[in-house]
């Protein structure tokens, strides 16, 4: 997905990306994320008057992750709204105003892949759950807690003042 600047000034008509994105070599090492589907990318471009390119549009996919609480497969599919503003510029160093949202690039074109990717990762949650009061694993001995209780003692003594337990007996 490559944005050619100046092909692109000179069309009358924006730019339409619907394309696919595979984002699994993104994920590879996060242990949370089971399988990932390929990224459904609808994008269009549209220049503006004052330099910049405008990017909007949605990704669309679907994964399969576990839960964090209690390790069950969970299948997410992710609706993600994008948008980038780019400025080509001559020299990188000579930006002024580094506080905008703009993001800017250095040459004829700009590929979006990677933009993409970033909007992605952002989008995933950061310790995904099955449900909103999902109560997890017990964790003296690993039993589902939303299926049913046990019989551990879940009462967590501060260690330095286990030797006052016992005072008042």
């Amino acid at each position: 997905m490559l944005i050619q600047f100046r092909k692109l000034t000179t069309g009358d008509q924006p730019l339409l990306f619907h394309q696919t994105v595979d984002v699994s070599n993104v994920v590879k090492g996060r242990k949370d994320i089971v399988a990932v589907q390929p990224l459904e990318v609808d994008l269009t471009v549209t220049p503006s008057v004052t330099g910049t390119v405008d990017v909007r549009g949605r990704l669309q996919g679907g994964l399969e992750m576990t839960c964090s609480r209690c390790l069950k497969p969970i299948s997410e599919q992710v609706n993600i709204p994008f948008h980038e503003v780019f400025q080509p510029v001559e020299d990188l160093e000579g930006i002024q105003d580094k506080d905008d949202d703009t993001t800017y690039v250095q040459g004829e074109s700009v590929d979006l892949t990677p933009y993409v990717e970033e909007a992605f990762l952002l989008d995933l949650p950061l310790a995904p759950v099955c449900k909103a009061d999902c109560k997890g694993l017990c964790p003296n001995c690993g039993k589902d807690l939303n299926e049913s209780t046990c019989d551990c003692d879940t009462e967590v003594i501060d260690p330095r003042l286990a030797g006052l337990k016992d005072f008042f007996k």
